[in-house]
């Protein structure tokens, strides 16, 4: 594994034991302390020392997002999304109070990362290589599938066969909406697809349609008014982007994902989040492209 922590074992045992000698010098044996887990260290110079020394970590994701970053009452992001990103920021040392949320849309995610706007990108971004010419992404974390959301009374649209020649909405720079225009949909685009929806209410589109786990969201939160119709029709690894060729960033990000995998976070983070409506999927090996 690329991470390079530094344990110090040795030197916290005799530590301790020093402690424990001076607090019961005199009297009878008092309740022990619990040992604090020593902060994790990096090889200097690396984005994880950087990060780690700052005590603090730019997150961009989605704001929009239920299911998996969705702004509530509080006024912090919540979601899945946002359950892998306060993961990766733990390992890293840092407390949820040292992550800063910065809203980020489909269009506007390589520029956030390119620009140095955020440090990372969780924010159901799809991996792809038109996009992995400018940013590096870890994972995948989650395999999601493009699919439709029509009226809840809608009968005539069943597959994405039937969306040829029909107007659909979609959000500008997503590869839902390159894959609407080939297969002989009319894309209307917006920002953020909780913007399409009054389009779809209003008849001035017939569906929208992103990746099955966003529909099946918007679906959740306004009950009885959408339905999810169809099979998923592309595969869309998601992903959390970083910075291009930052090899041993995104190296260390999958073996925090590897790790969360095997010890259950990442299952409790689905089950709280994603999990209230759709089922656990077993998540896929990242790439170590």
């Amino acid at each position: 594994m690329t991470r390079m922590r530094i344990a110090l074992v040795a030197v916290a045992a005799a530590s301790a034991l020093a402690l424990a000698g001076c607090a019961g010098g005199g009297g009878g044996g008092g309740a022990e302390e619990p040992t604090a887990e020593p902060a994790p260290t990096f090889e200097p110079g690396t984005t994880m020392a950087e990060l780690a020394e700052a005590g603090s970590i730019t997150v961009g994701t989605k704001f929009d997002q239920p299911l998996f970053g969705l702004v509530g009452p509080s006024g912090v992001p919540e979601g899945f999304d946002v359950e892998i990103a306060k993961i990766i920021a733990s390992e890293l040392g840092i407390e949820e109070d040292g992550i800063e949320w910065v809203e980020t849309v489909s269009a506007n995610r390589e520029p956030f990362i390119q620009n140095g706007q955020v440090d990372i990108v969780v924010a159901t971004y799809t991996i792809n290589d038109k996009r992995k010419e400018v940013v590096d992404f870890a994972g995948p974390y989650y395999m999601a599938g493009q699919s439709i959301l029509v009226l809840a009374d809608n009968e005539d649209i069943e597959s994405e066969d039937d969306l040829t020649g029909q107007p659909v909405c979609s959000v500008t720079g997503s590869t839902p909406a390159a894959k609407l225009a080939e297969i002989g949909a009319e894309p209307v685009l917006t920002d953020t697809y909780t913007n399409c929806l009054e389009p779809l209410r209003s008849g001035q589109v017939v569906a929208v349609s992103t990746d099955n786990v966003i529909l099946a969201g918007l679906a959740a939160q306004n009950e009885g008014e959408f339905k999810v119709v169809g099979e998923p029709f592309t595969e869309e690894p998601y992903g959390i982007g970083l910075a291009k060729d930052d090899t041993e960033f995104r190296d260390w990000i999958n073996d925090v994902l590897e790790e969360a995998y095997e010890d259950g976070r990442y299952e409790e983070a689905w089950n709280s989040t994603a999990g209230t409506v759709l089922p656990f999927v077993e998540p896929p090996a990242p790439d170590r492209y």
